[in-house]
């Protein structure tokens, strides 16, 4: 094969692994990717001079320059090039400072070479320079070659061995230059000096290739190896904010639950207070009939009131049962001055349904102070209970004097009755709303005749539809 097939090949070679690193330029952006296009390009010019197609079109000055020049100007970004690869500031500084001098020395060289080559020629002094210059080169890299190569990891050796060839090619290309081998057989690219280097330069252009593949599968791996540290921080992250929502979710149900208790805890001394005022009034009227009758329904109550303050929620038909208690014990305190009607929603099973104790009991009491009592005739108390979509309604109405009627005859009084009751009841419902995450409230509505005239409240409490606990 002759030498200029040889070349043309050569620099085919060259400009794939210089297109296949600009490629990878544009992807990743590095400064160390345009180092070695540009050290890559210095030689295609180098070398792409000597091709038929282009060396007929140059002058001899140009030529000759480009010859003496543009491998010392490969050098001089070859120099960046392995400072960016293995950080000489830090690993080899006396190096650095080598290669500072050696560029300063180059750039020399290349203004000598410029005025030889466009000025004054000399082809003497072209020669001792360009001598001088590649033995300068050559000592340096025999000295920073295995120093390199101490340095730990693998992207050090790469870059040892890609040098070494290069030196080796360069070596061998400048003794057989001196030596003319290439007058042994002209016609064989085996015997022209160039080819030496031109594998020293292959050598050293696919070390670097797999270098910088090396480098990137690296950075990957460190990639994909901090993400995944940095998933699974946010997941820890994640986990412990989800931990600190169930706890203080937890701790808010258990002040939910001991602010329930204390508010149960006030009702049951209230009702007990007015139930024993009645008893009390019996005994001073000498109604020892209704007074035993009140006593005997009394204990019952109490039993049941016993048993269901221990709970947050009790069964319908258990919080019914007490309901129909308390109303026959009112009965008997004011003289049968109303009567009664408890009706469930037939569809609504009672031992399966649960609701909080003492919740509708507080109206059913400001019915009777309130609007039973103050009425002339006798009044009637309805109280229902029925599903309401996905909550339970229950329903208190009589047919009292009405809220403003009730206001302005409580106003007149020196002692008016304050309902604890109703403000403790409305607090339960807020932190039941709170604990369950549905809907729970009281609404009350004043009913009015064709004349508009009162006629009583209706009172509507919602609570969540809650099954009882196994």
């Amino acid at each position: 094969m002759h030498f200029t097939t040889w070349n043309l090949l050569f620099t085919g070679m060259v400009s794939s692994i210089l297109l296949l690193n600009l490629v990878q330029w544009n992807i990743y952006r590095e400064r160390i990717y345009g180092l070695y296009a540009v050290y890559m390009l210095a030689w295609l010019v180098y070398f792409g001079l000597r091709l038929n197609g282009i060396y007929v079109y140059t002058s001899p000055s140009m030529q000759n320059f480009v010859r003496g020049t543009a491998p010392m100007l490969a050098y001089v970004i070859y120099f960046d090039f392995i400072d960016a690869l293995v950080n000489l500031r830090s690993t080899i500084p006396f190096l650095l400072k080598l290669f500072r001098i050696s560029r300063i020395i180059i750039l020399a060289y290349v203004l000598l070479i410029g005025l030889l080559c466009f000025g004054h020629w000399n082809e003497s002094i072209f020669n001792i320079a360009h001598t001088v210059i590649r033995l300068l080169i050559i000592a340096l890299a025999t000295y920073a070659i295995p120093k390199i190569n101490q340095l730990e990891g693998t992207v050090p050796r790469y870059l040892a061995l890609g040098s070494g060839l290069l030196l080796l090619g360069a070596i061998a290309s400048m003794v057989m230059s001196i030596g003319e081998v290439y007058k042994l057989n002209p016609d064989s690219f085996l015997y022209s000096p160039l080819s030496y280097l031109e594998f020293g330069i292959l050598g050293e252009l696919i070390c670097f290739t797999l270098l910088l593949g090396y480098r990137q599968r690296r950075g990957a791996i460190q990639s994909a190896i901090i993400e995944q540290e940095l998933a699974r921080e946010r997941e820890q992250h994640h986990r412990e904010q989800v931990e600190a929502e169930l706890e203080n979710e937890k701790l808010q149900q258990q002040m939910s639950a001991v602010q329930m208790k204390a508010l149960r805890s006030q009702m049951n001394p209230h009702f007990l207070y007015n139930s024993l005022n009645a008893i009390r009034l019996f005994v001073l009227q000498n109604d020892s009939d209704n007074a035993d009758k009140f006593l005997v329904k009394f204990s019952r109550l109490m039993r049941l009131i016993l048993e269901n303050s221990r709970q947050e929620w009790v069964t319908l038909a258990s919080e019914l049962e007490q309901l129909e208690l308390y109303l026959e014990l009112e009965q008997l305190r004011f003289d049968n001055k109303f009567d009664f009607s408890v009706e469930t929603d037939a569809t609504i099973p009672q031992e399966s349904v649960s609701i909080p104790p003492m919740i509708i009991q507080p109206y059913i009491e400001n019915s009777i102070l309130h609007g039973i009592a103050h009425k002339p005739g006798r009044g009637h108390i309805h109280v229902s209970v029925r599903q309401n979509g996905a909550g339970l309604q229950c329903i208190v109405e009589d047919d009292g004097v009405g809220r403003q009627k009730a206001s302005e005859l409580k106003s007149r009084t020196v002692s008016s009755h304050k309902s604890v009751g109703l403000k403790v009841t409305e607090e339960r419902l807020q932190l039941i709303s709170q604990q369950t995450g549905k809907q729970s409230a009281v609404t009350i509505i004043d009913k009015a005749s064709e004349e508009n005239q009162p006629t009583g409240t209706i009172v509507a409490i919602q609570l969540p539809l809650m099954a009882v606990e196994v």
